[in-house]
């Protein structure tokens, strides 16, 4: 993608199309391809999650010093603990975010609560969110608290996959906003299925847009024993919506090599490979985050740089 000039004349991999009191999403059950088209692009963003701040990146300080890198804020959120003051500050000065939820299970039907979805719809509206998104699998054990919290990914197998598409539609409906769901990281994995067919199949099941996590693909890829980009050639690339970045660190425990979805700066050379793999082919991208929360702002520049430089080729 070429890239455009934006206020001030700076150069930036996209134009913001975003106005927060509109909602962009066409009506639930429209093809994937009418409703994509209505989403806004939002560009380079950073994501927070509760508190995050406090030890970490101030959101709107990174944009202010830097708006062609850091043009919206993907907001990590559950209903216990609500929205954090980083979050409003955001949302107050107009800019762009997507609410990316930390407590539903979309691979259980009976997780999926009118109330719940209710109540994070008034949440997510209220920053004036784009759509909504999440790590796809299992957020808790038992009844929805912070002290069940787990994140587990889902049983890669085709009933699971008809599971989760259900769900995501029925979220979909009851929520009147676009739902991505996202690959979700994890050590062990149970299934015959590989993940990007998991996640293929749902997307075509639920005729939805997906959140593509780079840094947990790659982490996906190590464990299982695959080349990095394994079962790319058959992904249909054009139903990334949105795309993650994150850091990585290996380690190992009893002879096996592990990696920590840890959102360091250190950006993992196999997380890399995915990115430049698909973002030419993700022509249905609207946003691409990089992870980054709990480091220093000059720490993460260089990275913003580089995502910026590919996505405006």
């Amino acid at each position: 993608m070429r890239g455009r000039e934006v206020a001030g004349g700076a150069e930036a991999p996209w134009r913001a199309t975003y106005n927060p009191r509109v909602n962009a999403s066409s009506p639930a059950e429209a093809p994937f391809a009418e409703r994509v088209a209505a989403l806004p692009q939002l560009g380079l963003g950073i994501s927070t999650e509760y508190e995050a701040g406090k030890h970490g990146l101030d959101p709107l300080a990174l944009h202010r010093a830097h708006p062609e890198l850091v043009q919206f804020l993907e907001v990590g959120a559950d209903l216990e603990r609500g929205l954090d003051a980083d979050a409003r500050a955001w949302a107050q000065a107009g800019l762009p975010t997507t609410y990316h939820f930390l407590d539903v299970n979309l691979e259980e039907g009976e997780d999926l609560e009118r109330d719940w979805t209710a109540a994070t719809v008034e949440a997510a509206r209220s920053i004036g969110a784009a759509w909504l998104c999440g790590d796809a699998g299992l957020w808790h054990i038992g009844v929805r608290d912070l002290g069940h919290g787990v994140l587990m990914p889902p049983i890669l197998e085709p009933e699971s996959v008809a599971e989760m598409a259900r769900n995501v539609r029925r979220l979909r409906r009851w929520s009147g906003m676009e739902v991505l769901p996202e690959n979700p990281p994890a050590h062990v994995y149970l299934g015959r299925m590989h993940l990007a067919d998991y996640f293929a199949s749902v997307a075509e099941q639920a005729d939805c847009g997906l959140l593509l996590d780079a840094a947990h693909l790659a982490a996906y890829q190590l464990v299982t024993g695959h080349d990095p980009l394994e079962a790319l050639d058959r992904f249909p690339a054009e139903r990334i919506v949105e795309m993650h970045v994150a850091g990585g660190r290996r380690f190992a425990h009893e002879g096996e090599t592990f990696i920590e979805d840890d959102h360091g700066v250190a950006v993992l050379d196999e997380t890399w490979a995915i990115v430049e793999e698909l973002i030419p082919r993700a022509s249905n991208l609207r946003a691409l985050v990089f992870e980054c929360e709990r480091n220093r702002a000059n720490e993460v520049v260089p990275t913003f740089e580089r995502l910026a430089g590919m996505l405006a080729r």
